[in-house]
């Protein structure tokens, strides 16, 4: 096997490994993992428990050296079976996991950016972060309360991207929290080596139409009809009509929420699966090639079990990824 396991820092369980999966997506916060081993009594193998610290590594595609993939990462489930050979099953994630598990209050004030809130998160949980972009765009005031963490940090940087910014996404590493530029990547992977191609099209999730929607008040207190801020439109006649209502309190002017209305518009969904030799480096939100035609990672999940491995990829382009995940 081309990869390391180590766990508690000390112990290399590498040779007990039967097989080795790992998740990563741009709807879930922290990178998973799972590990089979084959225990014997002779395997010395440490009383395992969830808490204790992994970490796996691996050699890059067309590199020699072994680099960490999954660091610094926390055993958060524990299975044990015995038909004959006893074997463990390890739930893995890194410690972004803390806060999709833990929930908090925050009141913030506006014109923070996301990068400024992610650093007030940080100090709150007493994570290190590592140095961060600056994702520049003004937020709005944001009133959060009895949500997790990342509830409230994909707020504030789905609110950058619907206010025009750049797409991130979190990602913990061994310098510690980063946000990541969705299709930033420095070095972009032609995928060339297939070995199964799936290209689905539908009209699932097409939007042809949009009207942008402000709540209206009546001062007697009455249900009055919302006012409609923008109305948009697109290949109607080709592909009939697809409305969808788009209610955002921090629209404030036409110009603003006729942006946002055409942002929405989308025509036949088009994404891309495949199946290929495992590049282990590649994660959720990197920028890659197929065909000629620059796609982003969706999701990614590889299977290490044998040799250097194999990964599936969900690939779409970066606006469907952005209608997909930052305009909902």
């Amino acid at each position: 096997m081309t990869y390391k396991v180590i766990v508690d820092d000390k112990y290399d369980i590498t040779k007990l490994v039967e097989t080795i999966t790992l998740k990563d997506s741009l709807d879930q916060i922290a990178y998973q993992a799972n590990i089979r081993l084959a225990v014997s009594a002779s395997s010395g193998l440490p009383a395992i428990s969830p808490g204790m610290v992994v970490r796996i590594s691996g050699v890059p595609f067309g590199e020699k050296s072994m680099v960490h993939l999954l660091h610094p990462a926390v055993i958060w489930e524990v299975e044990s079976s015995n038909s004959g050979t006893k074997r463990l099953s390890l739930t893995v994630y890194d410690r972004m996991i803390y806060l999709e598990k833990s929930e908090d209050e925050f009141l913030l004030p506006k014109d923070q950016t996301a990068t400024q809130r992610l650093k007030t998160y940080a100090k709150e949980w007493k994570i290190p972060y590592a140095t961060l972009p600056e994702t520049k765009t003004k937020l709005g005031k944001a009133v959060y309360r009895s949500q997790t963490i990342f509830s409230m940090m994909f707020a504030d940087l789905k609110e950058t991207a619907k206010s025009g910014g750049d797409m991130y996404h979190p990602r913990m590493t061994p310098g510690g929290l980063q946000l990541f530029q969705v299709g930033s990547n420095a070095k972009v992977y032609e995928l060339d080596r297939l070995i199964d191609l799936t290209q689905m099209r539908t009209l699932e999730g097409a939007v042809t139409k949009v009207k942008v929607m402000a709540a209206s008040e009546s001062p007697s207190g009455k249900e009055v009809p919302s006012k409609v801020l923008a109305i948009e439109q697109d290949r109607v006649e080709e592909l009939g009509t697809l409305q969808k209502l788009v209610e955002d309190d921090q629209v404030k002017s036409t110009t603003a929420a006729k942006k946002l209305a055409k942002s929405h518009l989308t025509g036949i969904q088009e994404t891309f699966t495949i199946s290929a030799p495992d590049i282990n480096t590649i994660r959720a939100g990197d920028a890659v090639l197929l065909k000629g035609l620059k796609l982003i990672v969706m999701s990614v999940s590889r299977d290490l079990s044998a040799g250097p491995g194999t990964m599936t990829l969900e690939l779409g382009t970066a606006e469907m990824v952005k209608r997909r995940y930052y305009l909902e």
